[in-house]
């Protein structure tokens, strides 16, 4: 049972350890920066990209899409703990490049009779879906202006990361304040 594992490893001291590793940091993360990025285990951003405990806050979701919920969670990180940069981080040979939103909500309909409420933002090229979820962060009314978005797609192989860009090479920033803001 994978629970009572986890269990058992915490009472064998990982709760001591998340506290000492957890002690003395503030909350507001050290480097102003949300990571979005897929829930692919595989992933150790903290790993990737030289990260220490408290730095970033880290959104992970079924391919590191933008969500309903995504924007929720990057407006609190933003208003009220102080981050400021976005880096998305989609990767190839994502699980969501396998089938299609109809598929899945066909499937599941004919499981459970109903189809469900919400899309899975299936893809099928990690970097046009990078640059499509830049461009809706670039204009969401609920981010602050003047956000820093930059995306990126990983080889999930050979971890090679490759930057990906809305406009020309442009990194991508949220609509910037209005004279008088």
């Amino acid at each position: 049972m994978p629970i009572e594992q986890l269990i058992e490893r915490y009472e064998a001291g990982g709760g001591h350890l998340a506290k000492a590793n957890a002690e003395g940091l503030a909350v507001p993360p050290a480097l102003h920066t949300v990571v979005l990025t897929c829930m692919d285990s595989r992933i150790d951003v903290f790993a990737l990209f030289g990260l220490q405990l408290g730095e970033v806050h880290v959104l992970r979701n079924a391919g590191g899409v933008v969500t309903d919920d995504v924007i929720r969670s990057l407006a609190i990180s933003q208003r009220k703990l102080q981050t400021r940069d976005i880096l998305l981080m989609q990767h190839a040979g994502c699980g969501l490049s396998t089938f299609t939103d109809e598929e899945f909500s066909e499937e599941i309909a004919n499981e459970v009779g109903m189809r469900p409420s919400w899309r899975t933002h299936a893809f099928r090229n990690p970097v046009q879906s990078v640059r499509r979820d830049m461009a809706q962060l670039r204009h969401d009314p609920f981010l602050l202006p003047g956000t820093r978005v930059r995306g990126f797609v990983v080889d999930i192989e050979t971890f090679d990361l490759e930057e990906v860009f809305v406009d020309a090479g442009a990194p991508s920033v949220v609509r910037t304040a209005a004279a008088g803001e």
